[in-house]
């Protein structure tokens, strides 16, 4: 259990430290950026090899209502995410013009959706912990940058891109889930 709090403490600070301490994280320039992504790699090592080995309790598992409800949940929370990815400024499709903050909402969506189906110590530290960085984050973003400006909508072909690519890549997270001996499909 002590490897998968450090992960998720680890993931925590390298995901808040531009927030906390920016000046600190402007100094370090562009190679913070891969400072940052090195410790956010370490964090999701730490976080699998701890959950993996965790020896937890267990309160509820996956029921085949609350799995189905789970992977509705994650085909929404993957297009979501992905209808923030262009960046700042960037066009978007119409979902990504109506959401301040899509990936951390979509992030949040898929921690809500694993928590549903695992109901034991290890998930509650892992997805719980991850869900309240997530709200944390965008309460920071929100105090730090309280004024938000919709980004421009991007061409309509780009909605059924992403809906497309969001069912290609659930599929693809299903099979790696699958071949990791988690059975998504309950």
């Amino acid at each position: 259990m002590i490897l998968l709090i450090s992960g998720v403490v680890l993931w925590w600070a390298a995901h808040l430290f531009k927030r906390l301490a920016p000046d600190l994280r402007a100094r370090m320039g562009t190679p913070g950026k891969g400072v940052m992504a090195l410790l956010i790699v370490a964090s999701v090592v730490l976080m699998v090899i701890g959950y993996r080995g965790a020896e937890t309790t267990f309160y509820w598992g996956p029921s085949a209502a609350l799995v189905g409800v789970n992977n509705l949940l994650m085909v929404v929370a993957f297009y979501i995410y992905a209808v923030g990815g262009p960046g700042p400024g960037k066009p978007r499709v119409w979902l990504g013009t109506k959401m301040r903050h899509p990936q951390l909402t979509g992030f949040s969506i898929w921690a809500i959706a694993h928590l549903l189906v695992n109901g034991d110590i290890a998930s509650f530290v892992l997805f719980g912990g991850l869900l309240v960085w997530a709200f944390v984050e965008i309460a920071l973003i929100n105090t730090q940058d309280p004024e938000w400006t919709p980004p421009p909508r991007g061409a309509a072909k780009k909605e059924i891109i992403y809906v497309v690519l969001t069912l290609v890549i659930v599929a693809v997270v299903m099979a790696i889930h699958n071949w990791l001996g988690v059975r998504p499909w309950g």
